[in-house]
């Protein structure tokens, strides 16, 4: 499939064609999403609770999101690319964030970047388009200001919250970002946002009426085996499938099923004679 460009996403919006991001953060999972429908990549900042274990994902650093994206980059050449800006690598002010994009998207390969907050990150936001970095933006639970929102919960329940996330929406969308992430919102309020901006919207837990979806792929694979999210959807529980799988191994380990004689480098007929195999 062609590699979507940026400029498409308006002409997507426009005739309704959602779009597909998929999160995974490195070569193996990146082949697999390369070879699929799916659009889009994130490699984000996520990876600190996925993959190291962390309970938050404030702890990662830009050199972590390069090299996870590297590998993506060279798994996944024809799809789009996101790179995630993590913690404190935008926050400083424009300047900084300029710095920490550049070094993101020449470093990684990445095609775009991402970033969490509304209107106080709009300036950065502007600095970063008008280098000629594309920006996908990120609001309503933006998992780097957790601890301020009360923990990983839905945002935009009173209307005071669903007014600010629409006017966030709005000052991304004027900064020149070409897309946007709503996580955990009402479906009602991503309604409005959708059809108050020109940027896509991709929906994370943010109902029906966003111009496209994002989620993990360790979600979508079911390889969690505790808390997934409700807005998950588990297309398998290949986490189940793959303790069996490590299961079956160390029963033929132990019980000397494996490794077979076609599992097994001979050493040609005169070595083989000398050391025989089982």
């Amino acid at each position: 499939m062609k590699k979507i460009t940026i400029p498409s996403f308006r002409e997507k919006k426009r005739a309704g064609q959602r779009v597909t991001m998929i999160t995974v953060y490195d070569h193996v999972f990146a082949r697999l999403v390369e070879a699929s429908e799916a659009e889009m990549i994130l490699v984000g900042d996520s990876l600190g609770m996925v993959i190291q274990g962390l309970t938050l994902t404030n702890p990662v650093t830009s050199e972590e999101i390069i090299y996870h994206t590297k590998a993506v980059r060279r798994g996944a050449p024809d799809t789009l690319v996101v790179g995630d800006m993590p913690f404190m690598s935008y926050q400083v002010g424009p300047e900084a964030a300029l710095t920490s994009a550049g070094r993101i998207v020449k470093e990684s390969g990445a095609d775009c970047v991402k970033l969490e907050g509304g209107i106080h990150v709009a300036p950065s936001v502007l600095k970063i388009t008008r280098a000629g970095i594309p920006v996908v933006g990120h609001i309503g639970l933006t998992p780097q200001s957790s601890s301020a929102l009360g923990g990983f919960k839905v945002q935009g329940k009173t209307r005071e919250e669903a007014e600010q996330l629409i006017a966030d929406a709005r000052a991304l969308d004027e900064a020149g970002v070409f897309a946007i992430v709503l996580e955990c919102i009402p479906s009602g309020v991503a309604k409005v946002i959708t059809e108050s901006v020109r940027a896509t919207t991709i929906g994370v837990g943010a109902g029906p009426w966003v111009d496209g979806h994002n989620l993990n792929a360790y979600d979508l694979l079911g390889l969690f085996g505790d808390f997934v999210p409700r807005f998950a959807r588990r297309y398998k529980k290949m986490g189940t499938e793959c303790t069996e799988v490590f299961n079956a191994f160390t029963r033929d380990v132990r019980s000397g099923n494996y490794p077979a004689k076609e599992e097994t480098y001979g050493g040609g007929p005169e070595i083989d004679k000398h050391f025989p195999l089982r």
